[in-house]
């Protein structure tokens, strides 16, 4: 496994939080933009794709990518996948462990996560107040975690990258 560079992760999040990358379709009015931006964040920081069919993890175009890139559970099944394959690897972790780069996916009230913020900053204190998070659908950056009003939350740590 390969190490995953936070800082470019961190620096993509900076740079397009509050506006779109071109290279990108914004899937904003149609379900939400945020797991599409976690993907590019976390795609800065890896710098692989996944072009397995259907299980895989990447993104060619708005009509040729898979459900992983922009489908909040389905980035979460591929992220912490138990087989092999290249692409980023991510573990559930506590809000103690999470370092910036990683994402924190929000539920709220549904029965299934519907938002995937990555976090770009964490205080002394990793608590809700002191986690800073970026995000697209409800632009943000540096938004405190607990300015969210979620009823569960998932904090997902960027282990390393497999090749």
């Amino acid at each position: 496994m390969t190490p995953y560079d936070r800082g470019k992760a961190v620096a993509y999040a900076y740079k397009w939080a509050l506006k779109r990358n071109p290279g990108y379709f914004d899937f904003n009015d149609i379900g939400g933009d945020c797991t599409n931006f976690a993907s590019q964040c976390v795609l800065a920081g890896a710098g692989i794709m996944n072009f397995t069919p259907v299980y895989g993890w990447f993104y060619r175009s708005a009509n040729d990518r898979t459900a992983s890139w922009t489908g909040v559970e389905f980035f979460y099944n591929f992220m912490t996948r138990k087989e092999g394959g290249p692409g980023p690897v991510m573990r559930l972790a506590r809000l103690s462990e999470l370092m910036p780069g990683d994402v924190i996916q929000l539920k709220f009230g549904a029965e299934v996560f519907q938002h995937s913020p990555v976090v770009v900053a964490v205080g002394l204190n990793p608590s809700p107040a002191h986690i800073l998070v970026a995000a697209h659908t409800y632009d943000a950056v540096n938004k405190p975690l607990s300015a969210y009003r979620y009823s569960a939350l998932r904090p997902l740590h960027v282990l390393g990258v497999l090749q």
